[in-house]
């Protein structure tokens, strides 16, 4: 399920098993952080990360005023969430902004780390931020380099500044000069890679660094490359002194461990993720969040600001009204189930809750949405206000105009029901409107 799913559920069994125990002795802590350890640096954190955060953590857990509470358990899960959290930077490090316009971000990587579709993403995440950001296309070497910056430029609808092939110092003094005379406050260079780390491709960074004094220096580094990507931030950084790292494919999981080990190890702050294929799958990188879902604890509060963004509060107060009367319809649970979709869909909400940890293998069909979509859609208007009055002759109707069976019919028409259901109980609950319930 993605974002560090199997780390996070053996830390969780490992710590299940602790707070199940009541008394702790100090040898039961030790053990304890032998399993962390090992499913630390099965993850492909960096040993020395391990070593110094495994440390930490045992010799605040190992104290008397842990071993006596009343709760052990949880008095040393919450010192590893503190150490995680402190080891992943602490805070969220937002991108600094230019005292006079326009900030200029400077994007560099290696190829094959997604930097150009991640200028993209950053732009339309500025965009949403009220900012007006122009992409410099200063990759002059690949092939179709720039035309892949224009396509993904295109997508979302922001402007490229290109002089072709010339000289990309000159290219960026040129966009910086562009961007003052047409009222652009936020200029993301995207830059040259290499498939690994030469002196060209460095020379040209600090040449075009020099030439445009950049506000931001982002490293795009691909975390699936596990241990290399703390490697190659080591040595940007050594050259360029970055300001800050993206990590991408960050829902890959597999060597999730480099997010935990580059903050410390090059001493720079993660700023962002992105964390699907979409443009718009880039989040603001929150330490806390992030040991949070490792622990099993989920990650609420990114999970209200997807719903917040998904769903207007005018429109959560209408169903709220909606749910109050017993007047919601089929049409109000389709655009429910558009919600969901616009949050990422079911896998992703699932792993922000709370103890969703062990559902990981449960396979939440994103078809079976469709499915009802499609269901939903092949009702008459009167079916989807008064669901009552669909007859079993309605059903075979709508089966058969939207490609499914009467059993999909008859099990949508039921969870539709347990839906209301579940609602009318959870009415006095301020504020749950605001959350896409059913999971098809």
């Amino acid at each position: 399920m993605g974002l560090f799913s199997s780390l996070s559920e053996k830390i969780t069994n490992i710590f299940s098993k602790l707070t199940r125990r009541g008394k702790l002795t100090e040898s039961d802590i030790k053990e304890a952080m032998r399993e962390v350890r090992v499913a630390l640096l099965e993850a492909d954190v960096n040993y020395l990360v391990v070593k110094q955060l495994i440390s930490s953590i045992t010799e605040k857990a190992v104290g008397e005023k842990v071993l006596k509470s009343l709760t052990p358990g949880q008095q040393v899960i919450k010192i590893v969430n503190e150490e995680l959290t402190a080891i992943m930077g602490g805070t969220n490090a937002k991108l600094n902004v230019a005292s006079n316009p326009p900030t200029i971000i400077l994007m560099c990587g290696l190829q094959g780390a997604g930097k150009t579709t991640m200028c993209g993403k950053l732009g339309l995440n500025l965009r949403k931020q009220g900012k007006k950001p122009l992409l410099v296309a200063c990759d002059i070497y690949r092939p179709a380099a720039i035309e892949q910056l224009q396509v993904v430029a295109k997508s979302i609808n922001l402007p490229v500044f290109e002089k072709g092939t010339q000289d990309p110092v000159k290219t960026s003094k040129q966009a910086i000069e562009y961007a003052k005379q047409y009222g652009y406050d936020t200029v993301i260079i995207d830059t040259a890679g290499r498939l690994q780390i030469d002196e060209t491709l460095m020379n040209e960074l600090k040449n075009i660094k020099a030439a445009v004094g950049p506000t931001e220096i982002l490293l795009t580094v691909d975390s699936m490359t596990g241990q290399e990507a703390v490697n190659v931030s080591e040595e940007f950084n050594n050259q360029l002194d970055i300001t800050g790292v993206i990590l991408t494919k960050l829902d890959g999981d597999t060597r999730g461990g480099a997010a935990l080990s580059i903050s410390q190890v090059v001493k720079k702050p993660i700023k962002f993720c992105g964390i699907g294929e979409k443009m718009s799958d880039l989040e603001p990188f929150y330490p806390d969040r992030m040991a949070s879902r490792i622990l099993g604890m989920g990650d609420v509060l990114t999970l209200i600001e997807k719903a917040e963004q998904a769903v207007s509060q005018e429109e959560a107060e209408k169903l709220e009204k909606k749910f109050r009367e017993n007047s919601f319809t089929f049409d109000d649970y389709l655009s429910q189930l558009e919600n969901l979709k616009k949050m990422g869909g079911i896998q992703n909400i699932l792993g922000m809750l709370p103890g969703m940890g062990a559902l990981k293998n449960v396979q939440v069909d994103e078809k079976q949405l469709q499915k009802n979509k499609a269901i939903i859609q092949s009702m008459t208007p009167k079916e989807r206000n008064n669901p009552e009055i669909i007859k079993s002759s309605n059903r075979q109707r709508i089966a058969k105009g939207s490609g499914t069976t009467i059993q999909d019919v008859n099990q949508l028409i039921k969870q539709f029901e347990q839906t209301k259901e579940l609602m009318k109980q959870m009415k006095s609950k301020k504020g749950f409107g605001k959350m896409p319930f059913n999971i098809g």
